[in-house]
């Protein structure tokens, strides 16, 4: 899925951490991700791998902002992010390899 730009949200099996990153290529980033293609990365480390909620914009510059905005905000306001499209917390990567 290569768009302008993403901003996602990843979670690890026990929803204790999220993770917020940008791409322009959410599919590719997300398979990275999964398969701890960064051995030493925050992502790997605490095996963040879920996929809960993303955001496409037209352009990166506007998804790089967003996720500025993201970032700022409380662990809260990423829950209530991720409750708005995915209250259950599912991996929506699957739903997105459908896609292609």
């Amino acid at each position: 899925m290569k768009l302008g730009g993403c901003v996602y949200l990843l979670t690890n099996k026990t929803k204790t951490v999220i993770y917020c990153g940008v791409t322009s290529d959410l599919i590719s980033r997300v398979s990275q991700h999964k398969n701890h293609e960064f051995r030493d990365s925050f992502t790997a480390k605490y095996k963040v791998t879920n996929l809960v909620y993303y955001e496409q914009f037209i352009s990166i510059e506007e998804a790089i902002a967003r996720e500025k905005q993201i970032k700022a905000g409380s662990r809260k306001k990423k829950e209530d992010l991720i409750n708005s499209m995915n209250h259950e917390w599912r991996d929506l990567y699957p739903d997105l390899l459908e896609t292609l």
